[in-house]
């Protein structure tokens, strides 16, 4: 079973799994964040679930041409059924396909953007979902956060950029295996619930072979003193 749900943003309308996993608030912003990051003409997602992110940012960047990398084969055949419905095919293209097997099917260099809104949890770490299709998606299973990353690094132009995001639980992690892959950091951005919360996520830039001062950008607050959804969220 699955629903046709409205992104009226984007004029985008997604097929997702009815009890699988469905997108959240995560890919939305990383695809905002994405923004900063110009020119674009290439784009490959990493993970790309349903190809909500690549959906997106092809509407974002008129120009640009977006590859979305799916290894499980039912949201495969959704992102190309997202693709068509939202007649996008002539600048979106599916490809499923493990990220560690990339190497064999893209030279290096060959992307301006690579993005990625890779599954958080180590195996057998956080809650169980009884929902089929969501701890694949949650879970690292072929792939884990260094093989994104080094999958990132060999796909993106030295000129290009690579975003992310992930859990502050990681982010000692993340940034030490992209300091051992020499990625720099030039960007970085918490998410957090309110302004009294800690952090949920964060948002990362990077480059491979340049070094600069990273810059932390001011916090992203998802909700108001009030509880809703502050101005930025909703722009």
């Amino acid at each position: 079973m699955e629903t046709l749900d409205d992104l009226t943003l984007f004029n985008l309308q997604l097929f997702q799994p009815r009890q699988g996993y469905r997108y959240s608030l995560d890919p939305l912003l990383l695809a905002r964040f994405c923004q900063k990051v110009k020119p674009v003409g290439s784009i490959i997602d990493l993970g790309a679930g349903c190809g909500i992110i690549s959906l997106v940012l092809a509407r974002i960047n008129a120009d640009s041409s977006v590859v979305a990398v799916e290894n499980n084969r039912e949201m495969a055949q959704l992102i190309e059924r997202n693709i068509q419905h939202n007649g996008l095919a002539d600048r979106v293209s599916k490809r499923v396909e493990d990220v560690i097997q990339l190497r064999n099917s893209y030279s290096d260099s060959t992307f301006d953007l690579v993005v990625a809104n890779p599954p958080f949890r180590r195996p057998g770490t956080g809650k169980i979902s009884p929902r089929a299709g969501r701890d694949s998606a949650r879970h690292e299973t072929t792939a884990g956060l260094s093989d994104f990353l080094a999958a990132a690094k060999y796909l993106v132009k030295p000129s290009g950029r690579i975003c992310f995001i992930h859990l502050p639980s990681r982010l000692a992690e993340f940034l030490s295996l992209a300091s051992s892959m020499k990625i720099s950091l030039l960007r970085l951005r918490m998410v957090h619930n309110n302004a009294g919360s800690p952090a949920t996520m964060f948002m990362a830039e990077f480059a491979k072979g340049r070094f600069s001062e990273p810059v932390v950008e001011p916090p992203l607050l998802v909700r108001g003193a009030d509880g809703h959804y502050t101005d930025e969220i909703w722009r």
